[in-house]
């Protein structure tokens, strides 16, 4: 049997960074899900709400490459104040060929949290203005870190606006953006504060009822929604349908567990409307922003094409480098 490669989180973080390099292989799956056959299942997701807890699971077979991931995810929201990180997890890699295993990645979710970034770069990059300088960001998580860092890749942000429920925590957002990225950051005292003046926003968060409502909009803004990547979270109100130009990651998917699905469901929206994918923007078969004066919407749900990607990146430096350790998955009698 082939050896198994085992790499832990420290070691993917030295190798794997969020950058460019990062967003263009997460655009070229979203493009991949345009453009191949690509195999893709639902997302199977566990629900634990008496744990403030779910586990998704993901994956998806990309044609272009000979290896695909299955990826565990696991997040439980009130691990914080047990002093743990709310995500962890870990990614399979597999022969695309032969189906055997070929590494373990024990990122603890580092390689979801850099895929997901990228994810809302590559949004940014096709649907943002391309003038864009002012960005608020709904939530002060790690991801809510990340994807700042993702959208300044992208565009030239020179303020940041920051909103989260709880406001010792959008403080310290604030503090680390001004000492980080030596640009302006403030405190929103509401969602509709932190949107005013925004040209991108970017939801982060693992709510369950709207955050942005149809008034908290304003011509040439951009919001990409991360949150709702189960059918219990919703992060923009079903009115907000009605002023946008909606684009997703995977339509079969965000009619079930994404903001659509919600918007469906209130009625706000047809059930069979049919609306872009990112990768079809990205690829020329779609158009995003037609105006400076559009609304758009990027509707995130997260996709086991990124996680494949993702994962296939990761591998691709690690034995490059030589690092990692070395199973002997030796089955001989």
């Amino acid at each position: 049997m082939p050896d198994i490669t085992i790499v832990g989180e420290a070691q993917l973080r030295s190798l794997v960074a969020l950058d460019l390099a990062a967003v263009d292989q997460i655009e070229r799956a979203f493009v991949s899900l345009a453009t191949e056959p690509v195999v893709m299942p639902p997302v199977l997701n566990l629900a634990l709400p008496e744990r403030h807890g779910e586990v998704d699971v993901k994956t998806a077979y990309l044609p272009r490459l000979n290896r695909f991931a299955i990826k565990v995810s696991p997040g439980f929201f009130n691990n914080p104040a047990l002093g743990l990180p709310s995500l962890n997890g870990l990614m399979l890699v597999l022969s695309a060929s032969t189906g055997l295993t070929e590494a373990v990645l024990l990122d603890n979710g580092y390689l979801t949290a850099v895929r997901t970034a990228a994810a809302g770069a590559v949004a940014a990059r096709w649907l943002a203005r391309p003038d864009a300088r002012r960005a608020a960001v709904i939530g002060a998580g790690e991801q809510g870190r990340l994807q700042l860092q993702a959208l300044m890749l992208v565009r030239k942000i020179e303020h940041v606006a920051v909103w989260a429920r709880d406001a010792e925590q959008a403080a310290a957002y604030a503090a680390h953006v001004r000492s980080r990225f030596d640009i302006d950051c403030v405190v929103a005292r509401s969602v509709r504060e932190a949107l005013a003046r925004a040209d991108v926003a970017i939801t982060t968060t693992p709510s369950r009822s709207p955050l942005i409502e149809a008034q908290d909009l304003h011509r040439g803004l951009h919001v990409t929604a991360m949150g709702s990547d189960a059918d219990y979270k919703t992060e923009l109100a079903p009115s907000v349908f009605e002023h946008v130009r909606y684009v997703c990651d995977r339509l079969s998917q965000v009619r079930v567990i994404g903001e659509l699905a919600h918007a469906v469901r209130a009625g706000a929206v047809a059930a069979d409307a049919a609306f872009p994918e990112l990768g079809e923007i990205a690829a020329g078969r779609a158009s995003g922003r037609t105006s400076a004066d559009d609304i758009t919407v990027c509707d995130l749900t997260g996709t086991g094409a990124q996680d494949t990607a993702i994962a296939a990146l990761a591998l691709e430096r690690v034995r490059a480098a030589g690092a990692g350790t070395i199973f002997h998955n030796d089955t001989t009698p």
